[in-house]
């Protein structure tokens, strides 16, 4: 649902706004209010369900790249406005990374960023293979069908981002509650305020735990780093949320997105099947293929007249840019509806860019080849238990994804 309405913008020029209701869309259908903006008003001015006023939505894959990486546009100015916005609440903590600018932005990224290099990432696979591994037995012990979200999508990215993080086995079901009540805008502020304020408190007490000196999980290095003034509690505490929320939600979304799109497009599933050394170019354009969220993310303040594409952009307006949108441009990626393992290099923006690039791209990267590949793998005839059109699909989330994936395989001559 969209309407238009005039506006008088904070210039005097009166201009039309659009209504963005954000439905909630089967499967991976992409926005068709996204789609109309991309192709006829790259540029235009919206209002979103919550918050107040108007926002500029930014939509071509140049123009988002040239916002997100300009120091002019300001996550921080967005703390204590009412933004237009998708849900009733923000969801990061006031204090959190999402919500700073350089040179903030980059001292808080480096308390984190060693516990997502290479070499660290590579330290995990081995034990993510493992958790793999166990939950993919335990699922053939019960047999087919299956819900891969119950047995695999939901239970593996928590498992990984836990042991990264340093929360224990016996906690994790407390993550997986307070993660599914903040990143939902279905049950209102309170409930998402509630849940933040657990988790805050959760990792408050976690990194303050005594640790032994060889610990290095990432609770234990945000722990160093506030005791050598790197940073003050409350920033650890909001990044260690973060991490542990965006990380879990993201990956299981994403991965049971990308299985979705196989089992839904069985010429490229057979084709991943009998080349799997295709795995890391088929990951990069799912990635870029799939509409991974509804709506958009966080707002940008500009804070200065700032030009994109012909169009000025006055101080104090909010902006927001579509990684969605940027990764379905006509003018990057030819025929961008379509599912193309042959694109070759597949510059999307699935995780951003600029400052506020995610962090754990690699982390996200392996736990996605390990789920496609195993279950591809461990699983002969892997295929969806009902139609398409069956599958659930979370309603009133900010993160698309399958809310169960029911499965079946040919047992006969299975993995076990």
């Amino acid at each position: 649902m969209t309407s238009t309405t005039d506006e008088t913008t904070p210039t005097g020029e009166t201009a039309p706004v659009r209504f963005w209701a954000v439905p909630d869309l089967p499967g991976l259908d992409f926005d068709p209010f996204l789609d109309d903006m991309l192709r006829e008003d790259p540029i235009t001015r919206i209002r979103l369900p919550n918050g107040e006023g108007y926002a500029w939505l930014v939509t071509r894959y140049e123009d988002v790249k040239a916002v997100t990486n300009d120091l002019r546009f300001s996550r921080q100015a967005v703390v204590g406005r009412s933004v237009t916005r998708l849900a009733p609440h923000f969801i990061p903590l006031d204090g959190a990374v999402g919500f700073a600018d350089p040179p903030d932005h980059t001292r808080l990224r480096r308390s984190v960023a060693k516990a997502f290099t290479s070499r660290s990432v590579a330290r995990v696979e081995l034990r993510a293979q493992r958790i793999m591994d166990e939950l993919v037995d335990a699922m053939e012990r019960e047999g087919a069908p299956a819900d891969l979200m119950t047995h695999v999508n939901g239970p593996f990215p928590l498992a990984v981002v836990s042991e990264i993080m340093g929360v224990p086995e016996q906690d994790r079901h407390l993550m997986r509650g307070w993660t599914s009540s903040i990143l939902s805008s279905a049950h209102g502020r309170a409930h998402s305020d509630q849940a933040k304020e657990e988790i805050g408190g959760y990792f408050t007490e976690l990194l303050g735990r005594p640790r032994a000196t060889e610990d290095d999980d990432l609770a234990a290095q945000l722990s160093q780093a506030v005791a050598a003034d790197e940073l003050t509690l409350a920033e650890a505490v909001a990044l260690a949320v973060l991490i542990q929320v965006s990380g879990a939600h993201a990956v299981t979304n994403n991965s049971a997105n990308m299985l979705y799109a196989l089992l839904t497009h069985p010429e490229q599933l057979a084709r991943l099947r009998a080349e799997p050394a295709l795995m890391p170019a088929a990951i990069e354009e799912l990635l870029r293929f799939i509409p991974h969220r509804n709506g958009v993310g966080l707002a940008r303040i500009a804070m200065e007249d700032v030009t994109v594409s012909g169009v000025r952009i006055s101080p104090g307006e909010a902006v927001y840019a579509s990684y969605l949108t940027a990764n379905r441009d006509p003018d990057v990626f030819a025929d961008p509806e379509r599912l193309d393992f042959d694109r070759g290099p597949t510059p999307h923006l699935a995780f951003g860019h600029g400052p506020h690039y995610c962090v754990g791209p690699m982390l996200a990267r392996l736990e996605s080849r390990i789920t496609l590949a195993t279950l591809l793998d461990r699983l002969p005839g892997l295929r969806l238990a009902v139609p398409p059109e069956e599958v659930r699909w979370r309603r009133g989330a900010l993160i698309r994804g399958p809310e169960t994936l029911p499965v079946t395989w040919d047992t006969a001559g299975s993995a076990g």
